[in-house]
């Protein structure tokens, strides 16, 4: 049986790589539905970009939905130095499509999770935490309805990538970060520590082209578009697909190891703000909240995205 999941968006080229991922992966994943949310670019845009994406694999008939368009009490940080001005710069895209869903992203969340059997269905962010800690807040009777919630997010021994010590996605919104780090649903995190070790080379992009359809030229396109900013700020070879971990990890459990500790959610410190505070080595008495991931089998990462991707 395929395991049901909801994936929460702000598309954003890895983003859309995690997409394809799942949408290439049917016998592992059934996608209940993409919520969209505002982060690496606004909401207007994420919406867009994640129907652009299901027709671009030929799934129109996924259902996309638009949710929270700022952050629960902040101002909306956005990502365009990374992602390009729509989020999926790089090659050029066709308007899509598909329709978008009347109904609120929110909404969907919770009355799938009052719908589908307890502890059978799977979130997904792949972006800030706004609609699902939203969502709890909204409907706290979803809490323990939710199978787990793996999400990409946070950092540790990598640091930040947007300040010095926080990860994008939850400074954006720290405090629905910490709702739902606080929420005690099974939580496993793919932080910056795990994705700056499944960078993009040259053979694993070539690998994308060579498959010779649509999809494997737009994520080489993409992929070659995103890393020259990663590339140019750590010097690395490469730039790391950070969203796609989510799904993989979802499909191959085994190519992640980790680490079962108490995370908390930094959300007043102006220097600190957003930090994912990871009690690694266990100096304190909290009791653990998420499995922090640590490390990734590269390599077999990204034979499974190439595998799946082609079958698009």
């Amino acid at each position: 049986m395929p395991r049901k999941i909801i994936i929460d968006t702000d598309p954003g080229q890895d983003d859309a790589v995690a997409i394809l991922l799942a949408l290439g992966s049917p016998d592992d994943l059934e996608v209940l539905g993409i919520t969209a949310v505002a982060g690496n670019v606004p909401l207007p845009l994420t919406q867009k970009n994640a129907r652009i994406v299901c027709e671009l694999a030929g799934k129109s008939d996924v259902k996309v939905f638009a949710g929270c368009d700022a952050p629960l009490q902040r101002k909306l940080v956005t990502a365009e130095h990374v992602h390009g001005k729509t989020g999926l710069d790089g090659p050029k895209m066709d308007d899509p499509t598909m329709p978008l869903q009347d109904q609120h992203g929110v909404d969907f969340i919770i009355e799938t999770l009052r719908s589908e059997a307890e502890g059978t269905v799977t979130l997904c962010p792949l972006g800030p935490l706004t609609n699902i800690a939203l969502a709890m807040q909204e409907a706290p009777d979803i809490v323990g309805r939710i199978q787990e919630i793996v999400l990409m997010g946070g950092g540790y021994f990598e640091g930040g990538n947007i300040t010095p010590t926080a990860e994008f996605n939850i400074f954006v919104d720290p405090e629905a970060a910490a709702i739902v780090f606080k929420s005690g649903v099974p939580l496993t995190v793919m932080p910056l520590d795990v994705t700056h070790k499944a960078l993009t080379t040259k053979p694993r992009i070539q690998a994308f082209r060579d498959m010779g359809t649509q999809v494997g030229d737009m994520v080489a396109a993409w992929t070659d578009f995103f890393e020259r900013f990663d590339m140019e700020k750590y010097g690395s070879e490469g730039a790391p697909l950070h969203d796609p971990c989510v799904i993989a990890y979802l499909i191959r459990p085994d190519l992640f190891d980790g680490r079962h500790i108490n995370v908390e959610i930094e959300t007043d410190s102006p220097l600190t703000l957003g930090m994912t505070v990871a009690d690694y080595w266990r100096v304190t008495d909290r009791a653990p909240n998420a499995m922090f991931m640590q490390d990734v089998d590269a390599d077999g990462f990204y034979a499974l995205l190439t595998a799946r991707l082609a079958t698009l």
